[in-house]
């Protein structure tokens, strides 16, 4: 299997399937992820997270390497985590039900 992401982010590629464009993706993988699967996505991604925005920001936003622009979608799954392992310890937001939310717009890169 061929790497996705920059060669200094290596430790991070067994997580490259996080690495998804938009954030209809990235809530779907999180609801379907168990708590311990986004424990150790976080535990190994939040570390890195300064210098994956550094390595990222390197680049106009609008001409990313596609390794780069991968490093940042796993960034913004980060972020789509952080919340349940930080605050909620579990994957929906509580006491929400059967509600969702749908992004209509948002920025492509």
């Amino acid at each position: 299997m061929s790497a996705v992401l920059p060669a200094e982010f290596a430790d991070l590629e067994r997580f490259a399937d996080w690495s998804l464009r938009t954030e209809a993706e990235r809530y779907a993988k999180r609801l379907a992820s168990s708590m311990d699967e986004l424990q150790e996505f976080y535990d190994a991604a939040f570390p890195r997270l300064e210098a994956a925005m550094e390595h990222c920001d390197q680049y106009p936003l609008d001409a990313l390497p596609d390794d780069a622009k991968r490093l940042l979608w796993l960034c913004y799954s980060l972020v789509n985590a952080s919340f349940p392992v930080e605050v909620w310890r579990q994957a929906r937001v509580p006491d929400s039900g059967a509600a969702s939310m749908d992004a209509v717009i948002e920025p492509a890169i």
